[in-house]
């Protein structure tokens, strides 16, 4: 008999939300980390330097019993506590000493469990891209916004310097009206390929990793080539593209695409994946601006982010405005040098938002926004057709 969505995932949606925790400078933040692959590895590893923020790891998920036995042991020397572990992240959820998550497990679990922890009252850091399908999406929107939890969503940009810098500036308008964006990443790689030979059934919780999206028997190169499939993420526009069109709000104030269309394959790389290995969409947004953004594993070209205002054109990888392009009156007259905006990472804002209550800087608004222009862009892919956003009703068209 198969274990059904229902059982795997629990019933804590229907359960109401628990009471908000205020922390005074004194109280430990207990941190629960969910996924304990590469960024799960990566975010011990940053909060093991953020120790005077008064904080430890108290639990670990992950349904790799071997890469859970080995989370647990680095966050209980890097912070000199014992660390529960487990398989069922709702387990985890419910443990009186987890104040906080991270969620760093594969792409397509990233907005139910946030949806459920904003449920079971705690804060959350949530892995780019928020989500991979809309339904999903708006069910975390929703449940965010009730609950009121502190969120960060990981599109970690948004804490760099120089581009807090040419943010702020073009919040300001320096190029006039920007009618055209222009964005590449280049590869010439494989990527996402794993070595997945020591992978073994019996160390592995399978129909957790599975999540109710498919019932299909133990493969081992799913579990660590998940990036290749569909069931499991929606391409290179949640992978890669979310840290980029979550640009287009943060410097334009316009939060969702009127409509996108989009282009690309498997055209190199023919090792089995299920997702491109070169794409290419183009987002209208309601301001009257035109978005390009494509990425190919086949060259590695130099990356492009650039702004074309009616003043001139934004560098995002010089850090550099120039009035290039312009005829107008108004044309910038000299190049505009980006000053980078001294500034906490993005994991500190996260930890002292939780304890001061503040809005994070990449909050659930921010990752609804980009996970809806991605999903748009995955299913102008998948259908050869134009689609469309009602931003009023908030409904993919």
């Amino acid at each position: 008999m198969t274990t059904s969505r229902r059982a795997l995932l629990g019933i804590a949606a229907a359960a109401p939300a628990a009471a908000r925790r205020h922390f005074s400078p004194n109280d430990r933040i207990g941190i629960g980390l969910i996924g304990g692959g590469g960024r799960g590895r990566y975010h011990l590893s940053d909060l093991s330097k953020l120790k005077a923020e008064n904080i430890a790891v108290t639990a670990v998920c992950d349904v790799h019993h071997p890469a859970l036995t080995a989370m647990a042991e680095r966050a209980g020397a890097a912070f000199s506590t014992a660390v529960r572990k487990t398989t069922v992240y709702r387990e985890l959820l419910g443990w009186s000493e987890v104040d906080a998550v991270i969620i760093a497990s594969p792409d397509f679990t990233h907005a139910e469990i946030l949806a459920e922890a904003v449920r079971a009252g705690k804060d959350v850091y949530c892995e780019k891209p928020m989500a991979t399908n809309f339904t999903d999406a708006k069910r975390a929107f929703h449940a965010v916004r009730q609950a009121q939890q502190v969120v960060q969503i990981g599109t970690q940009r948004r804490s760099e310097p120089g581009l807090m810098g040419a943010a702020k500036l073009m919040r300001q308008g320096v190029l006039g009206r920007v009618t055209r964006v222009d964005m590449e990443v280049n590869f010439q790689e494989p990527r996402w390929r794993r070595d997945y030979s020591a992978i073994r059934a019996e160390d592995v919780d399978w129909p957790r990793f599975l999540f109710g999206r498919s019932d299909r028997p133990f493969e081992a190169r799913r579990l660590r080539e998940w990036q290749l499939f569909r069931d499991y993420t929606n391409g290179l526009p949640g992978l890669w593209m979310s840290h980029y069109i979550d640009l287009v709000p943060w410097f334009l104030g316009t939060p969702y695409p009127r409509s996108a269309v989009a282009s690309g394959g498997v055209f190199f790389w023919k090792d089995g994946r299920e997702t491109e290995d070169v794409f290419q969409a183009l987002l209208e947004y309601p301001n009257d601006c035109l978005v390009r953004w494509a990425m190919s594993l086949t060259n590695s070209a130099p990356v492009r982010n650039a702004w074309y205002g009616t003043r001139g054109i934004l560098d995002c990888e010089a850090l550099k405005i120039t009035g290039a392009g312009s005829k107008t009156a108004d044309r910038i007259a000299s190049d505009i040098a980006i000053e980078k905006v001294e500034t906490d990472t993005h994991m500190e804002n996260f930890l002292r938002c939780v304890r001061s209550r503040k809005t994070p800087r990449a909050d659930i608004q921010a990752g609804f926004s980009h996970a809806v222009a991605g999903i748009m862009s995955a299913e102008a892919l998948r259908t050869g057709r134009r689609v469309t956003f009602d931003a009023e009703r908030l409904e993919i068209v």
